[in-house]
């Protein structure tokens, strides 16, 4: 139960930072959100990462093995980075229609799945 609550919590905390990283560029088309200005984006933005962080930090902690979880350090962070790039493909599906994918995107995130199986794997 902690490895897939710490998956849920890091997929909301994946949620929060592509908003906070990607989402400016397209608030920019509101007309009030080019008043602010650099500094003002910049602190939206950073106020966006807190929520990040907030379910980013506890999500590791729920999951790590030395506290009671089921990942190791790296198996977090692997889990992490796949988690990263799908919510980013479906962030920018939903909000960036000009973007397309193709078969290299298509051959990058089989390479990164394969990363997966193989941080999983035991050899031993």
């Amino acid at each position: 139960m902690r490895g897939f609550l710490a998956i849920i919590m890091l997929v909301a905390s994946n949620a929060f930072m592509t908003l906070a990283w990607y989402g400016h560029l397209k608030f920019a088309e509101w007309r009030w959100f080019n008043k602010l200005g650099l500094i003002g984006i910049v602190f939206l933005s950073w106020g966006l990462a807190l929520f990040e962080y907030m379910l980013q930090v506890p999500a590791n902690r729920l999951g790590y093995k030395p506290n009671g979880g089921p990942f190791s350090l790296i198996q977090l962070k692997i889990i992490q980075e796949v988690i990263t790039l799908l919510v980013f493909v479906l962030f920018s599906a939903m909000f960036f229609k000009n973007q397309s994918l193709h078969w290299n995107h298509f051959v990058a995130f089989f390479l990164l799945i394969l990363a997966v199986f193989f941080v999983f794997y035991d050899f031993g």
